[in-house]
């Protein structure tokens, strides 16, 4: 089953030719970058978007996986903090941000006939993504959606494939820890950055902090709960340095999106 998906995939690569992977170093994006090296070789871009919004540590990755697999890979800078409409912060704010990746990794692939691939796989359909629906309209490709892809089974073809990245927990944009309607800027991204890179030098790998003015509100997996209790000192201390004045755990546990949570009855849309 997963071997036919990786083929679809493969054929689906071949059908386009020529790609440009818009490559975060998360999960799906790996193994989409990967599989595309492996199938198109040079015919395969890789391009990582540089900004506040993306984590210190995800950077330094993808620039180590790009090394590990011989990908094509470039880092370009972009600006979504100077589009109004991105720092206001509403549930539109992923629109916004993939606008811009597509304004500048889209003339990179028309420049080389390529097409502009995004690792979007089947379970994200179900979700409010204003961002896929921003790149849609420019004229990105979902490879891993027309291959039948859902998210357990890109984590399983990339075992199969012997990638690292695997088991890779699930990393959104640092904007994501922010509340709607808090104004995104680049001090509080950072902020944000260095409380989340100073819990993983714990040995926190899967966690969120989220952002609420001087208040940090850090999210575990439910097994891990003890764990940062048992080390209350050096957690409280590593998110003080980061600028924080209160530390707080939510005992509800690690949830990809739940600051959509007060929005639900709404329909206003998630945030990872």
């Amino acid at each position: 089953m997963i071997d036919d998906k990786i083929d679809a995939l493969r054929a689906e690569l071949r059908r386009l030719g020529r790609v440009v992977v818009a490559f975060s170093g998360g999960a799906d994006s790996a193994f989409l970058a990967a599989v595309g090296h492996q199938e198109l070789a040079h015919d395969s871009h890789a391009v990582t978007a540089v900004s506040p919004s993306l984590a210190g540590d995800e950077e330094a990755d993808c620039r180590a996986l790009a090394a590990e697999w011989g990908l094509r890979w470039t880092p370009v800078v972009t600006h979504e903090m100077e589009r109004a409409a991105y720092r206001v912060n509403d549930s539109d704010r992923c629109y916004h941000c993939k606008a811009e990746l597509m304004d500048v990794v889209g003339p990179i692939a028309a420049a080389g006939s390529a097409t502009v691939v995004l690792g979007v796989n089947l379970d994200d359909l179900g979700d409010h993504r204003p961002g896929q629906r921003a790149a849609d309209q420019r004229g990105a490709v979902f490879p891993l959606v027309n291959a039948g892809f859902t998210k357990a089974d890109v984590r399983a073809a990339s075992r199969v494939l012997g990638l690292r990245t695997w088991d890779k927990p699930a990393a959104a944009c640092l904007a994501s820890r922010v509340p709607y309607g808090t104004e995104v800027t680049v001090s509080l991204l950072s902020q944000v950055d260095r409380a989340e890179a100073a819990l993983k030098r714990l040995g926190f790998t899967e966690l969120r902090v989220r952002h609420y003015g001087d208040t940090a509100r850090i999210e575990v997996p439910l097994d891990r709960l003890p764990d940062v209790v048992a080390r209350r000192a050096e957690v409280v201390a590593a998110t003080k340095i980061a600028g924080y004045t209160y530390v707080t755990l939510d005992l509800e546990g690690f949830r990809s999106g739940n600051l959509n949570q007060a929005h639900v009855h709404s329909g206003i849309g998630s945030t990872s």
